[in-house]
């Protein structure tokens, strides 16, 4: 099921984000307290929480299945994006105004049938579909907006494959495992409203 999202909705989930990021630099280390949030938001779903900095990408942890309310599942993913993300060092405090806070919310992943790479390629939607890719314990994806950065499905494929840490033309061999889903994703610079 796909939660409809208002912008208040997006605003709440971006402010959580954030502050469950805070939190972490606060010595209390209190939890946040979920009990105001609406019903719709402690539904549960499935998240990536994205950080930027300067338009670079700063960290990025998710899930592909939903497994806890919605609010916990960005409170926490924000938090492993800011510090537990291996590509990256931690975040520091001095850092987080220069933060853009991205949170994307997935629908449930579907299995892709396929012939050959020519029919895979044919079937992927650029820009629509976040792509899972996997064989044996190998097992990868990119979101929708990674499309952004690589708009040729050939290219965002080889990446993907190097991803997923097999050979970049894996996926031409026609034997791997996909799986697609969407993504309804919002940013903080989408409400500049935002403190």
């Amino acid at each position: 099921m796909t939660i409809q999202f208002t912008d208040e909705d997006k605003k709440m989930l971006l402010k959580i984000a954030r502050d469950c990021i805070l939190g972490e630099f606060n010595k209390s280390k209190k939890r946040p307290n979920f009990d105001d949030i609406p019903a719709n938001l402690q539904e549960f779903g499935a998240t990536f929480v994205t950080l930027t900095k300067h338009g670079q990408l700063r960290g990025c942890i998710g899930t592909l299945s939903a497994y806890q309310p919605l609010v916990q599942d960005v409170c926490e993913h924000a938090q492993a994006a800011a510090f537990h993300d291996y590509r990256f060092s931690p975040v520091q405090k001095s850092e987080m105004a220069e933060i853009v806070v991205e949170v994307s919310y997935l629908t449930d992943p579907l299995p892709l049938t396929y012939r050959d790479a020519q029919d895979l390629t044919q079937k992927l939607r650029p820009g629509v579909d976040g792509v899972i890719l996997s064989e044996g314990y190998h097992r990868a994806t990119f979101l929708p907006q990674v499309w952004e950065q690589l708009p040729e499905v050939e290219d965002f494929l080889t990446h993907l494959c190097h991803k997923m840490g097999v050979d970049g033309n894996r996926w031409k061999a026609g034997t791997l495992t996909v799986e697609t889903y969407q993504a309804v994703h919002f940013s903080e610079n989408d409400f500049v409203d935002l403190a």
